[in-house]
């Protein structure tokens, strides 16, 4: 089977990264999250979607189409 070079150089790094934090996902992880931190670049937090806003209400609810249902 043929290789991808961009996905071997992906798992390379990934290695690398892992390998720092002696192959810790969770040390990894609160390793980058201090670093976006001390980043001081805003970041994003987006708010919890709520069912009205996924369509879960409507696929819960049973009614395939929300505007023929209110007609």
């Amino acid at each position: 089977m043929p290789t991808n070079p961009i996905l071997e150089e992906i798992y390379a790094a990934r290695e690398q990264l892992l390998a720092e934090c002696h192959g810790d996902v969770h040390a990894y992880i609160e390793e980058a999250r201090k670093r976006a931190l001390a980043s001081g670049r805003p970041i994003a937090t987006p708010k919890q979607r709520t069912k009205r806003c996924s369509g879960l209400a409507n696929a819960s609810s049973g009614v395939d189409n929300p505007v023929a249902a209110s007609r």
